[in-house]
């Protein structure tokens, strides 16, 4: 099954996307939008930005777990991961959001 992307409100009522790999797991989650355009910008942004090993950057957070950002050619955050017990870990999540992004489906949850 291949990867996709959800576009849901939040609470806030912000629109977020996410990448989920073809098991059902989270990949990357963005930020808040607010609007629906944004956060379908944003998706495209993860499409075309994915496909370069460079736009990616594994930091280490206040607890000491690794996790992984993608960047855009300006240099501005487009996506998260999840937290990972190990570089590795992340490393295996970079790669992941580097084969399911390009081709992921939208799955528009907003109704």
């Amino acid at each position: 099954m291949a990867g996709k992307f959800e576009i849901y409100q939040d609470k806030a009522g912000e629109y977020r996307f996410r990448l989920k790999a073809g098991n059902g797991e989270n990949i990357l989650a963005s930020e808040g939008y607010k609007d629906k355009g944004g956060a379908e910008n944003g998706i495209a942004s993860v499409k075309k930005n994915a496909v370069e090993n460079d736009r990616f950057e594994i930091k280490e957070s206040t607890s000491g777990k690794p996790y992984f950002v993608l960047k855009a050619a300006n240099h501005q955050v487009i996506g998260q991961s999840q937290m990972y017990d190990s570089a590795a870990s992340a490393q295996n999540g970079i790669q992941s959001v580097m084969n399911n992004a390009p081709e992921a489906a939208i799955d528009d949850q907003t109704g």
